[in-house]
């Protein structure tokens, strides 16, 4: 038969499927505006949220001559253990306010380099079952409950749709070194009401977190949802509070004093803030726990220098947790009944303890007092 004939053959048939051949299956999620009627901002949520943002925003315009320091837990996974991680975090923060601006990290999606655990929003249970309608939820309801105590929270946005639902909690915002390059998430950027910071791509290179500072600073339109989740032109105004975020790469670090100051002048270059914020985890500890206090304890000996390159460290980024190191997480043993999860230890990136991030906390305090006072003489 020829194709013709073929062709004339299948008229009055009914049509191929040729959409979502590959899909096994669609669940549908409560949009933004449910669960946020649902877990809603109180008088004290919104300041607190809101006096976190303009203190990072402060700090990163110079204005605020404190030290920001974004710490906490690579990754929420048990809500718990993150709500008395938090309780002592936000002691901690008040002890340190005339020095430190603490926000701390709550990080609910985790890139993946291949395959593995996704975050809390993605696998609430940990057990490959993803339930992503709880996972929202809990991750809302650990936002307002952290912000009850005072202390704002820090995030990393993943993906363009779970920020409709917990944004409006988050004072600080990053974009991860795998991600930083992505247009999505530049345009996701540009529409977000804290400050973002852009990580060095996992190569080092500087450029794509400047293009991205620029970019996320421009108006943009993409595709979106809005807060009753339907399909949206999103149009933004463009996000004037961007700034980089040394975090190393394949090279070897980048946060020592030259590489900081040659950053910063970069930065300057390009039209971006020359104040950066140094992640003393990853690629600059070679994602040690043990290596990653000796660095933030480097970073601090920086700051007490005051020449250049001191003024322009804007903030640290820590990773910590009530217990150092990590732990395995293997879903299907969760799934089976089988895994015995150490209380309070990370179950993605190894994290310092409490007792030692206690102390780093100390001494980043005193470091930052000297440098405020030799900015004060």
């Amino acid at each position: 038969m020829s194709i013709t004939a073929a062709a004339e053959s299948t008229t009055n048939s009914a049509p191929a499927i040729t959409a979502n051949l590959r899909v096994s299956q669609f669940t549908a999620l409560p949009s933004p505006a449910q669960l946020s009627a649902k877990l809603p901002l109180d008088a004290h949520t919104s300041n607190v949220v809101e006096r976190g943002r303009d203190q990072v925003r402060a700090i990163m315009d110079g204005l605020d001559d404190r030290l920001l320091v974004v710490v906490g837990p690579c990754s929420i996974h048990d809500t718990k253990a993150g709500l008395e991680y938090a309780a002592r975090l936000a002691e901690t923060a008040k002890e340190h306010e005339a020095d430190l601006l603490i926000i701390m990290r709550a990080y609910f999606e985790k890139p993946r380099t291949t395959v593995g655990w996704k975050g809390l929003i993605n696998d609430p249970a940990l057990d490959g079952s993803h339930d992503v309608a709880k996972g929202l939820e809990l991750a809302r309801e650990f936002l307002l409950n952290v912000a009850a105590l005072g202390l704002p929270t820090g995030t990393e946005f993943l993906e363009p749709i779970s920020p409709q639902y917990t944004a409006d909690l988050i004072s600080w915002g990053a974009i991860g070194a795998r991600t930083t390059e992505s247009q999505i998430h530049r345009q996701l950027s540009s529409g977000l009401s804290m400050p973002i910071g852009f990580k060095n791509g996992t190569d080092g290179d500087l450029q794509v977190a400047l293009d991205a500072c620029n970019a996320a600073s421009a108006a943009q339109s993409f595709l979106g949802i809005d807060g009753d989740g339907r399909a949206s032109l999103v149009s933004t105004a463009g996000n004037q509070d961007t700034h980089v975020i040394l975090r190393g790469g394949r090279k070897g670090p980048n946060y020592k004093a030259a590489e900081v100051a040659a950053a910063s002048a970069k930065a300057a270059g390009s039209g971006v803030n020359p104040r950066l914020i140094v992640d003393a985890s990853h690629a600059n500890s070679g994602k040690s726990h043990h290596r990653q206090a000796e660095v933030a304890l480097e970073i601090g000996a920086q700051l007490e220098t005051g020449d250049s390159s001191a003024h322009t460290i804007a903030g640290v980024m820590l990773e910590s947790f009530l217990v150092g190191g990590a732990q395995n997480l293997n879903v299907e043993q969760v799934a089976a009944g089988e895994a015995e999860l150490t209380y309070g230890q990370s179950v993605t990136d190894a994290c310092m303890d409490w007792d030692v991030t206690a102390d780093v906390l100390t001494k980043l305090a005193q470091a930052s007092r000297v440098r405020r006072t030799s900015n004060q003489v």
